[in-house]
Protein backbone atom coordinates (compact mmCIF):
# COMPACT_ATOMS: atom_id res chain seq x y z
CA UNK A 1 0.00 0.00 0.00
CA UNK A 2 1.29 3.43 -0.90
CA UNK A 3 1.78 5.75 2.07
CA UNK A 4 0.58 9.27 1.30
CA UNK A 5 2.83 11.84 2.99
CA UNK A 6 2.87 15.64 2.84
CA UNK A 7 5.86 17.67 4.00
CA UNK A 8 5.55 21.25 5.26
CA UNK A 9 8.79 23.16 5.76
CA UNK A 10 10.69 26.25 4.69
CA UNK A 11 14.29 26.90 5.90
CA UNK A 12 17.55 25.06 5.39
CA UNK A 13 16.98 23.30 8.72
CA UNK A 14 14.14 21.30 7.13
CA UNK A 15 16.01 20.15 4.00
CA UNK A 16 18.05 17.25 5.48
CA UNK A 17 14.89 15.91 7.12
CA UNK A 18 12.97 15.96 3.83
CA UNK A 19 15.94 14.31 2.10
CA UNK A 20 16.03 11.60 4.76
CA UNK A 21 12.33 10.78 4.29
CA UNK A 22 12.85 10.39 0.55
CA UNK A 23 15.97 8.24 1.05
CA UNK A 24 13.98 6.15 3.49
CA UNK A 25 11.80 5.00 0.60
CA UNK A 26 8.75 7.17 1.20
CA UNK A 27 7.13 9.06 -1.65
CA UNK A 28 6.13 12.64 -0.89
CA UNK A 29 2.70 13.49 -2.30
CA UNK A 30 3.27 17.23 -2.00
CA UNK A 31 5.54 19.74 -0.28
CA UNK A 32 4.24 23.00 1.16
CA UNK A 33 6.61 25.90 1.77
CA UNK A 34 6.46 29.64 2.34
CA UNK A 35 6.06 31.78 -0.82
CA UNK A 36 9.16 33.26 -2.46
CA UNK A 37 10.19 36.48 -0.70
CA UNK A 38 12.13 39.57 -1.68
CA UNK A 39 15.55 39.82 -0.08
CA UNK A 40 17.02 43.07 1.17
CA UNK A 41 19.91 42.93 -1.29
CA UNK A 42 18.65 44.13 -4.65
CA UNK A 43 15.09 43.10 -3.78
CA UNK A 44 15.62 39.83 -5.61
CA UNK A 45 12.81 37.29 -5.15
CA UNK A 46 14.16 34.12 -3.52
CA UNK A 47 12.58 30.70 -3.17
CA UNK A 48 12.95 28.94 0.18
CA UNK A 49 15.58 26.18 0.56
CA UNK A 50 12.80 23.56 0.80
CA UNK A 51 11.16 24.99 -2.35
CA UNK A 52 14.44 24.74 -4.29
CA UNK A 53 15.15 21.21 -3.03
CA UNK A 54 11.64 20.02 -3.96
CA UNK A 55 11.91 21.39 -7.49
CA UNK A 56 15.31 19.75 -7.94
CA UNK A 57 13.79 16.40 -6.91
CA UNK A 58 10.68 16.83 -9.05
CA UNK A 59 8.30 16.90 -6.08
CA UNK A 60 5.04 18.80 -6.38
CA UNK A 61 5.40 22.09 -4.46
CA UNK A 62 2.76 24.48 -3.18
CA UNK A 63 3.53 27.91 -1.69
CA UNK A 64 0.23 29.42 -0.49
CA UNK A 65 0.14 32.69 1.42
CA UNK A 66 -2.35 30.92 3.67
CA UNK A 67 -2.43 27.14 4.02
CA UNK A 68 -6.24 27.32 4.30
CA UNK A 69 -6.32 28.29 0.62
CA UNK A 70 -5.25 24.72 -0.18
CA UNK A 71 -7.93 23.05 1.95
CA UNK A 72 -9.66 21.23 -0.91
CA UNK A 73 -6.37 20.19 -2.48
CA UNK A 74 -5.12 18.75 0.82
CA UNK A 75 -8.39 16.85 1.19
CA UNK A 76 -7.80 15.33 -2.24
CA UNK A 77 -4.38 14.00 -1.16
CA UNK A 78 -6.05 11.61 1.34
CA UNK A 79 -2.99 11.86 3.57
CA UNK A 80 -1.82 9.13 5.91
CA UNK A 81 0.62 11.45 7.69
CA UNK A 82 2.06 14.96 7.36
CA UNK A 83 5.51 16.02 8.58
CA UNK A 84 6.01 19.65 9.60
CA UNK A 85 9.44 21.24 10.10
CA UNK A 86 9.67 25.01 10.65
CA UNK A 87 6.93 25.69 8.12
CA UNK A 88 6.20 29.21 9.32
CA UNK A 89 2.40 29.20 9.47
CA UNK A 90 -0.06 28.21 12.18
CA UNK A 91 -2.12 25.25 10.96
CA UNK A 92 -5.86 25.67 11.66
CA UNK A 93 -7.96 22.78 12.98
CA UNK A 94 -9.69 22.30 9.63
CA UNK A 95 -6.29 21.48 8.12
CA UNK A 96 -5.14 19.33 11.06
CA UNK A 97 -8.10 17.01 10.52
CA UNK A 98 -6.92 16.10 7.00
CA UNK A 99 -4.29 13.49 7.89
CA UNK A 100 -5.13 10.05 9.31
CA UNK A 101 -2.16 9.97 11.71
CA UNK A 102 -2.04 13.71 12.24
CA UNK A 103 0.41 16.48 11.48
CA UNK A 104 3.71 15.55 13.13
CA UNK A 105 6.02 18.42 14.02
CA UNK A 106 9.77 18.32 14.58
CA UNK A 107 10.58 21.07 17.07
CA UNK A 108 14.16 22.14 17.87
CA UNK A 109 13.99 21.98 21.67
CA UNK A 110 13.23 19.58 24.49
CA UNK A 111 9.56 20.41 24.94
CA UNK A 112 7.94 21.91 26.93
CA UNK A 113 11.06 24.09 27.13
CA UNK A 114 11.36 26.78 24.46
CA UNK A 115 8.05 26.54 22.67
CA UNK A 116 7.75 29.09 19.90
CA UNK A 117 9.62 30.67 17.01
CA UNK A 118 13.27 30.80 18.10
CA UNK A 119 14.17 27.80 20.31
CA UNK A 120 17.75 27.43 19.06
CA UNK A 121 18.61 31.09 19.55
CA UNK A 122 16.94 31.28 22.96
CA UNK A 123 18.73 28.18 24.27
CA UNK A 124 22.10 29.73 23.39
CA UNK A 125 21.28 33.21 24.71
CA UNK A 126 20.07 31.55 27.91
CA UNK A 127 23.39 29.65 28.17
CA UNK A 128 21.67 26.25 28.34
CA UNK A 129 23.96 23.24 28.61
CA UNK A 130 21.84 20.98 26.41
CA UNK A 131 18.96 20.99 23.95
CA UNK A 132 17.53 18.60 21.37
CA UNK A 133 14.59 17.84 19.11
CA UNK A 134 11.06 16.82 20.05
CA UNK A 135 8.66 14.93 17.81
CA UNK A 136 5.09 15.90 18.59
CA UNK A 137 1.57 15.86 17.21
CA UNK A 138 0.31 19.35 16.38
CA UNK A 139 -2.85 20.59 18.04
CA UNK A 140 -4.57 23.96 17.95
CA UNK A 141 -2.21 25.52 20.52
CA UNK A 142 1.37 26.54 19.71
CA UNK A 143 3.80 23.67 20.38
CA UNK A 144 1.53 22.25 23.08
CA UNK A 145 0.68 18.93 21.42
CA UNK A 146 1.61 15.52 22.84
CA UNK A 147 5.18 14.29 22.33
CA UNK A 148 6.24 10.81 21.26
CA UNK A 149 10.04 11.16 21.37
CA UNK A 150 12.72 13.59 22.51
CA UNK A 151 16.40 13.39 21.58
CA UNK A 152 18.97 15.35 23.59
CA UNK A 153 22.41 16.71 22.67
CA UNK A 154 24.92 18.79 24.59
CA UNK A 155 25.60 22.34 23.47
CA UNK A 156 29.29 22.69 22.64
CA UNK A 157 31.58 25.34 24.08
CA UNK A 158 31.29 28.63 22.15
CA UNK A 159 28.76 27.07 19.73
CA UNK A 160 26.64 29.43 17.62
CA UNK A 161 23.10 29.19 16.26
CA UNK A 162 24.25 28.13 12.80
CA UNK A 163 26.30 25.14 13.92
CA UNK A 164 23.72 24.10 16.54
CA UNK A 165 20.94 24.29 13.95
CA UNK A 166 22.94 22.06 11.60
CA UNK A 167 23.54 19.48 14.34
CA UNK A 168 19.90 19.44 15.40
CA UNK A 169 18.75 19.09 11.79
CA UNK A 170 21.13 16.15 11.31
CA UNK A 171 19.84 14.53 14.50
CA UNK A 172 16.22 14.90 13.39
CA UNK A 173 17.02 13.54 9.92
CA UNK A 174 18.54 10.43 11.53
CA UNK A 175 15.49 9.82 13.74
CA UNK A 176 12.55 10.72 11.50
CA UNK A 177 12.23 7.43 9.58
CA UNK A 178 11.87 5.22 12.66
CA UNK A 179 9.29 7.66 14.06
CA UNK A 180 7.23 7.71 10.86
CA UNK A 181 7.23 3.91 10.74
CA UNK A 182 6.17 3.54 14.39
CA UNK A 183 3.47 6.22 14.08
CA UNK A 184 2.02 4.56 10.97
CA UNK A 185 2.15 1.14 12.67
CA UNK A 186 0.63 2.62 15.87
CA UNK A 187 3.56 1.29 17.89
CA UNK A 188 4.38 4.58 19.58
CA UNK A 189 2.69 6.53 22.35
CA UNK A 190 2.15 10.28 22.46
CA UNK A 191 2.39 11.76 25.94
CA UNK A 192 0.98 15.08 27.10
CA UNK A 193 3.53 17.74 27.95
CA UNK A 194 3.91 19.12 31.46
CA UNK A 195 2.46 22.54 30.67
CA UNK A 196 3.55 23.90 34.06
CA UNK A 197 7.18 23.57 32.93
CA UNK A 198 6.72 25.44 29.64
CA UNK A 199 8.98 28.30 28.56
CA UNK A 200 8.62 30.36 25.41
CA UNK A 201 11.12 31.22 22.70
CA UNK A 202 9.65 34.39 21.30
CA UNK A 203 10.65 35.68 17.88
CA UNK A 204 14.02 37.45 17.78
CA UNK A 205 13.83 41.21 17.28
CA UNK A 206 16.77 43.08 15.72
CA UNK A 207 16.83 45.46 18.69
CA UNK A 208 17.75 42.54 20.96
CA UNK A 209 21.14 42.39 19.29
CA UNK A 210 22.36 45.59 20.94
CA UNK A 211 25.31 44.85 23.24
CA UNK A 212 25.41 46.31 26.74
CA UNK A 213 29.06 46.43 27.81
CA UNK A 214 27.98 46.42 31.48
CA UNK A 215 26.91 42.79 31.05
CA UNK A 216 29.38 39.99 31.91
CA UNK A 217 31.50 38.80 29.00
CA UNK A 218 29.90 35.35 29.16
CA UNK A 219 26.42 36.83 28.67
CA UNK A 220 27.59 39.03 25.78
CA UNK A 221 29.26 36.04 24.09
CA UNK A 222 26.05 34.04 24.49
CA UNK A 223 24.18 36.82 22.68
CA UNK A 224 26.79 36.92 19.89
CA UNK A 225 26.55 33.16 19.38
CA UNK A 226 22.77 32.98 19.76
CA UNK A 227 22.17 35.68 17.15
CA UNK A 228 24.70 34.40 14.58
CA UNK A 229 24.43 34.82 11.66
CA UNK A 230 21.19 36.84 11.78
CA UNK A 231 20.22 39.34 13.05
CA UNK A 232 23.56 39.51 14.87
CA UNK A 233 24.83 41.17 18.06
CA UNK A 234 26.01 44.74 17.53
CA UNK A 235 27.38 47.96 19.03
CA UNK A 236 27.72 51.52 17.76
CA UNK A 237 30.80 53.70 17.37
CA UNK A 238 30.70 57.16 15.79
CA UNK A 239 27.17 56.52 14.50
CA UNK A 240 28.28 53.37 12.69
CA UNK A 241 26.91 49.97 13.62
CA UNK A 242 29.33 47.06 14.01
CA UNK A 243 28.08 43.47 14.12
CA UNK A 244 30.24 41.01 16.05
CA UNK A 245 30.01 37.66 14.28
CA UNK A 246 32.48 35.58 16.27
CA UNK A 247 34.34 36.15 19.51
CA UNK A 248 35.87 34.34 22.48
CA UNK A 249 36.19 34.97 26.18
CA UNK A 250 39.22 36.71 27.67
CA UNK A 251 40.29 37.24 31.29
CA UNK A 252 41.79 40.68 30.55
CA UNK A 253 40.38 43.62 32.47
CA UNK A 254 40.03 47.37 32.12
CA UNK A 255 37.32 50.01 32.10
CA UNK A 256 33.90 48.81 30.96
CA UNK A 257 33.63 49.21 27.17
CA UNK A 258 37.36 49.85 26.76
CA UNK A 259 39.33 48.40 23.86
CA UNK A 260 42.24 47.04 25.88
CA UNK A 261 44.66 45.68 23.28
CA UNK A 262 45.56 45.71 19.60
CA UNK A 263 43.47 42.55 18.95
CA UNK A 264 40.21 44.38 19.66
CA UNK A 265 39.59 42.82 23.06
CA UNK A 266 36.80 44.75 24.78
CA UNK A 267 36.28 44.90 28.53
CA UNK A 268 32.83 44.00 29.80
CA UNK A 269 31.11 44.17 33.19
CA UNK A 270 33.07 41.05 34.11
CA UNK A 271 36.09 39.89 32.11
CA UNK A 272 36.23 40.70 28.37
CA UNK A 273 35.67 39.39 24.85
CA UNK A 274 38.20 39.11 22.05
CA UNK A 275 36.63 39.66 18.64
CA UNK A 276 37.46 37.15 15.91
CA UNK A 277 35.14 38.27 13.07
CA UNK A 278 33.29 41.55 12.65
CA UNK A 279 31.15 43.38 10.09
CA UNK A 280 30.87 47.13 9.75
CA UNK A 281 27.47 48.42 8.64
CA UNK A 282 27.15 48.23 4.85
CA UNK A 283 30.41 46.27 4.48
CA UNK A 284 31.40 42.62 4.17
CA UNK A 285 32.37 40.59 7.21
CA UNK A 286 36.10 40.49 8.01
CA UNK A 287 38.45 38.54 10.19
CA UNK A 288 39.77 40.85 12.86
CA UNK A 289 43.33 41.13 11.48
CA UNK A 290 41.98 42.40 8.13
CA UNK A 291 39.40 44.67 9.75
CA UNK A 292 41.97 46.42 11.96
CA UNK A 293 44.12 47.51 9.00
CA UNK A 294 41.76 50.39 8.19
CA UNK A 295 39.64 50.72 11.30
CA UNK A 296 39.18 53.69 13.63
CA UNK A 297 38.58 51.28 16.50
CA UNK A 298 41.88 51.41 18.39
CA UNK A 299 43.33 50.41 21.73
CA UNK A 300 42.27 52.84 24.47
CA UNK A 301 38.92 53.83 22.97
CA UNK A 302 35.98 53.37 25.32
CA UNK A 303 32.73 52.23 23.72
CA UNK A 304 29.57 53.62 25.25
CA UNK A 305 26.18 51.91 25.33
CA UNK A 306 24.82 54.36 22.76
Amino acid sequence: MDIKIAFLGTPEFAVPILRSIIKGGYKISCVFSQPPRKSHRGQKINKSPVHIFSEDFGIQIKTPNKIEDELEFIKSLNLDIAIVVAYGQILPEEILRLSKKGFINIHASLLPKWRGAAPIQRSLINMDKNTGVSIMKINKKLDEGPVCNKYQINILENENAKSLSERLSKLASEKIIENIKEILDEKIKFNEQDHNQATYAKKIEKSEGKINWNDPAEKILAKINGLYPKPGAWFKFQDQRYKILKAKLSKKSGKIGEIIDKNLTICCGLNSIEIIEIQREGKKSQLIEDFLLGSKLKEGIILNNE
